[in-house]
């Protein structure tokens, strides 16, 4: 324990580039009452309107959170949900200058409506087409630009469009160049472009579609698993080794709910770290809340043992707490004294 808070206590030295696609978490509070005389839906007298900075931004807000240097790199539209995910930003001191507008696209938002703590609905706006060419180099001569100034890079991969196969193989060979931590929240179909990053940080239901995508797409019968049944904690186990040896990792650290996480390293070792966590009020972004503190551990100079108990910790904090939630560093201390 002692160990892990002076690790904890060198966060505020790391720099570190998220890149993905950026959400506003937007949340209307109220209280229902009454069902509506128009249709048979519940009416909600909306009191409280707030907004934070979600997907990627959720990230950067993590890492700032607990007092590391912090860059986002994607993209949004040219619309009025830019301009609060903008404004959102820079109340929390996360360097903005990584952050391009494409011209027809939605800023993407998500609208979950709330009655007392219960969510009644989610409404999305988002454009998921891929960047054009000419946006997508604008990225990647920002990274070549600036990696060298930072620790580490995340790439968090909601499937929005910004994260593609040119811009993971450049990063992936800018990072191996000038030594640079490289950690993925991945997307399901895209594990194979992941090949030689530091981590990956999915959860089960990640990890099960993912050997299925792979297997399907396999002609050489490397990934021996039945993915024709319901997955066992065994075959969770197996499919988090082969895809480990299939895209040569350092590790994979697979999140799994209740029952906490499982670190997998090439050296063979597996280590099942329980939860810590005392609530869960709202899962939201804990994912999130994983990848920002466990790649922050590492920069910090953790192993990756270290660095999954800390993150660990961190998520255990976040789901106690209702929306998208970050955790602070006099929290971490203190939960895990």
């Amino acid at each position: 324990m002692i160990k892990l808070k002076q690790i904890i206590q060198k966060f505020g030295k790391a720099k570190i580039l998220v890149v993905g696609d950026l959400i506003l978490d937007e949340y209307i509070w109220g209280s229902v009452e009454r069902i509506s005389p128009e249709a048979p839906v519940p009416v909600l007298w909306a009191k409280k309107r707030t907004f934070v900075p979600g997907g990627t931004a959720n990230v950067a807000n993590n890492i700032r959170s607990l007092g590391g240097g912090v860059t986002l790199l994607g993209v949004t539209g040219k619309d009025a949900n830019s301009k609060i995910l903008l404004s959102e930003l820079k109340k929390r001191k996360i360097n903005t200058s990584g952050i391009f507008v494409e011209l027809g696209r939605h800023t993407t938002v998500k609208t979950r409506i709330l009655a007392g703590s219960q969510q009644v609905v989610r409404v999305d706006w988002e454009h998921t087409h891929d960047l054009s060419n000419e946006l997508n180099s604008k990225i990647l001569k920002y990274i070549e630009k600036n990696i060298k100034s930072f620790d580490a890079v995340i790439v968090e991969d909601y499937g929005k469009g910004v994260i593609n196969v040119a811009l993971l193989e450049r990063l992936t060979t800018l990072a191996a160049k000038y030594k640079k931590i490289l950690t993925v929240d991945p997307k399901e179909e895209n594990f194979q472009y992941y090949r030689g990053v530091t981590a990956i940080t999915p959860n089960r239901k990640e990890l099960e579609n993912a050997i299925k995508n792979l297997k399907l797409k396999d002609t050489t019968n490397r990934f021996r698993i039945n993915t024709d049944r319901l997955f066992t904690d065994k075959d969770i186990d197996l499919a988090a080794q082969q895809i480990l040896a299939f895209l040569k990792l350092d590790s994979i650290l697979v999140t799994l709910g209740e029952q906490g996480m499982k670190l997998f390293e090439k050296n063979g070792r597996l280590i099942h770290i329980p939860t810590v966590a005392q609530e869960v009020f709202d899962v939201s972004g804990a994912g999130d809340t994983v990848i920002s503190t466990f790649t922050l551990a590492l920069c910090a100079g953790a192993s990756k043992l270290e660095a999954a108990h800390i993150a660990n910790f961190a998520a255990g904090i976040v789901v106690g707490k209702l929306g998208t939630a970050v955790t602070t560093i006099k929290e971490l201390l203190e939960r895990i004294k």
